[in-house]
């Protein structure tokens, strides 16, 4: 795992207060693997390095979240300078994902 994901794991395995809320690491989804997924809430967290900055890597990742989408899974991306300089506003936003009914994404 690079810096940004070990530090995002630690926050996902020790500050997600949410009953359900059991995410996983490097989850198999089909062909593809994804960084982090909590299945109850059919929530995919990416964490984006530079090399997704690039148009052909933007266009992989774009196909690729709408195979995942027609799953049935939301996604959350947040870049590695995020992760590692503003993880508060990170968990905000993965905690308030979790907040909402699952059906709302269903």
């Amino acid at each position: 795992m690079t810096p940004a994901e070990k530090r995002l794991w630690w926050y996902l395995r020790r500050r997600i207060a949410l009953e359900g809320t059991h995410f996983r690491r490097q989850v198999p989804l089909g062909p593809y693997v994804v960084d982090f997924c909590c299945l109850k809430h059919k929530l995919i967290i990416e964490v984006d390095g530079a090399s997704h900055s690039y148009d052909a890597q933007r266009a992989r990742d774009a196909v690729r979240d709408a195979a995942l989408e027609a799953q049935g899974f939301d996604l959350l991306r947040f870049t590695n300078h995020t992760v590692l300089t503003d993880i508060d506003s990170v968990m905000d936003t993965v905690h308030a994902r979790l907040a909402e009914p699952v059906a709302a994404h269903a």
